[in-house]
C-alpha cells in the first residue's frame, strides 16, 4: 500500500508518498498538496495491482541511449539490416528524439514525425523508419521503462504495388549476351533460379553438382558498408537445394570450364570479380549491369527483377505455392505469391479461357427466355 506522510518544511507543508515496488524496492515521491499526493499514491496503488507499474526512473532515460541498446539487442540481425537500422536512428530518429526521455514522447511527436517524413520520403520508406521507431519504444514497453508505446493511432501513408518487368526469353538472352561470356551463366540463374544476387555471389564450386543437376545455396556474400560479409542466406528457408534445368546445367558446366575451375577447386567462388576475388553488387551493377541493360533494351531493369520473373513463370505454369515457395527460399508463402509473382499477360488470357471453357454450355444470352 502507498503511505502517505505530512511534515512541515520551510516553505510549508509537503506530502511524501512512499510505496514497495514489485522489485522489493522501497520508494517515493513529494508532492506540494494533498490532493496531488492522494492523486499519485491512488495511480501507483492501481498500477501495482494490475500489474502495470514501471520504475520512473526508467522513464528517464534517453531515446538515444534505449535506442543504442537496442540496436545490440538481436545478436542474429544480419549486418545489412543492423546497418540500416543504424543509419535510420542516426538520420532519422535522434535528431528529433535522441535527448528526449522515453517517458515524455507522446503519440502527438510521432505523428508529427511521420508526417514530417512524409513530404519528403516514398511510403516504404516510411514504413520502414517507422517500423524502427515502433520496435525500439515496443522494447521499452516490455523493458517495464514505460508504460505505453506512443506509437498509437498512427496513420501511415499507403503503399502502391509497383509493375515491375518479367523478363522474356528473347530479352534474357539479349541481356546474356550483353552481360558478356564470364557473367552470362550469372544472369540465367538469376532468371532460372530466382536466386537473390548476395546468393548468386556466394556460390562456391561444391555447391553445384552437374552430375545430379543439383544446386545448393548454403551461404550469402554482401556488402556492408564496404566490406564483404560472407553469412547465411535471408532466412532459415534460404538455406536450400534444387534441380536445375538442362540448359541452365550446361552453361554452368561451361562456365566453370572456361575459368578452369573443377570438384578440387570446391572453395572458389562461382562468379567472381574480373581481377578474382568475390563479386560486388556496386561494382558488377555500374561496370557490367547497368551498361549491358542499356544495350539489351531493358533499361531501368534491376537484377531482383530476374527473381520476380522466376516466381511468376513459376506460379504461371502451374508449380504449386509450396514448391515454388522451397526454390524461392521463402519463410513464407505469402511472399511468393504478394510480392513477387506478377500475373502475366498470357496467364491471365489462359484463365479468360479456362473460365469460358467451364462455362461455354450456358443458355446464349441472346436466346435466353426465348419460347419455341
Amino acid at each position: 500500500m502507498a503511505a502517505i506522510l505530512k511534515r512541515k518544511t520551510k516553505d510549508g507543508h509537503r506530502y511524501d508518498v512512499s510505496y514497495r515496488g514489485p522489485d522489493g524496492r522501497e520508494r517515493s515521491k513529494t508532492w506540494r498538496t494533498r490532493k496531488d499526493a492522494i492523486a499519485f499514491a491512488a495511480t501507483v496503488q492501481a498500477d501495482l495491482v494490475r500489474g502495470q507499474w514501471v520504475d520512473p526512473r526508467g522513464a528517464n532515460r534517453t531515446f538515444a541511449a534505449w535506442a543504442a541498446q537496442w540496436l545490440q539487442g538481436d545478436p542474429n540481425k544480419r549486418p545489412k539490416t543492423l546497418a540500416c537500422d543504424e543509419d535510420t536512428i542516426r538520420l532519422h530518429l535522434n535528431p528529433t528524439l535522441g535527448a528526449k526521455a522515453l517517458g515524455s514522447i507522446t503519440p502527438n511527436e510521432i505523428r508529427g514525425l511521420v508526417n514530417k517524413w512524409t513530404v519528403k520520403a516514398a511510403p516504404s520508406t516510411v514504413r520502414r523508419r517507422y517500423a524502427v521507431l515502433r520496435a525500439i519504444l515496443t522494447t521499452a514497453v516490455e523493458a517495464d521503462l514505460i508504460g505505453r508505446s506512443p506509437c498509437r493511432g498512427i496513420k501511415l501513408p499507403s503503399v502502391e504495388p509497383k509493375a515491375h518487368h518479367v523478363v522474356t526469353p528473347a530479352e534474357l538472352e539479349a541481356l546474356a549476351g550483353a552481360v558478356g561470356p564470364e557473367y552470362k551463366a550469372l544472369v540465367h540463374v538469376g532468371a532460372m533460379l530466382g536466386l537473390r544476387f548476395s546468393e548468386c555471389a556466394g556460390l562456391r564450386v561444391r555447391n553445384l553438382d552437374l552430375l545430379r543437376q543439383t544446386i545448393s545455396i548454403e551461404e550469402s556474400l554482401s556488402e556492408v558498408r564496404g566490406q564483404l560479409i560472407v553469412g547465411r542466406p535471408k532466412s532459415a528457408a534460404g538455406r536450400r537445394s534444387m534441380r536445375m534445368p538442362d540448359r541452365l546445367n550446361a552453361l554452368l558446366a561451361a562456365h566453370l570450364a572456361s575459368r578452369g575451375l573443377t570438384a578440387k577447386n570446391s572453395d572458389e567462388y562461382v562468379f567472381a570479380a574480373p581481377a578474382g576475388g568475390p563479386l560486388r553488387y556496386a561494382a558488377f551493377r555500374s561496370r557490367v549491369w547497368v551498361p549491358a541493360c542499356r544495350n539489351a533494351g531493358v533499361t531501368g531493369l534491376g537484377f531482383h527483377d530476374l527473381r520476380r520473373t522466376a516466381a511468376t513463370v513459376l506460379i504461371a505454369s502451374g508449380v504449386d505455392v509450396r514448391t515454388a515457395q522451397n526454390r524461392l527460399g521463402h519463410s513464407d508463402p505469402r511472399l511468393t505469391i504478394g510480392l513477387y509473382a506478377q500475373v502475366s499477360s498470357e496467364a491471365d488470357e489462359r484463365a479468360a479461357n479456362s473460365i469460358g471453357d467451364h462455362f461455354a454450355n450456358l443458355t446464349p444470352l441472346a436466346t435466353r427466355g426465348a419460347t419455341s
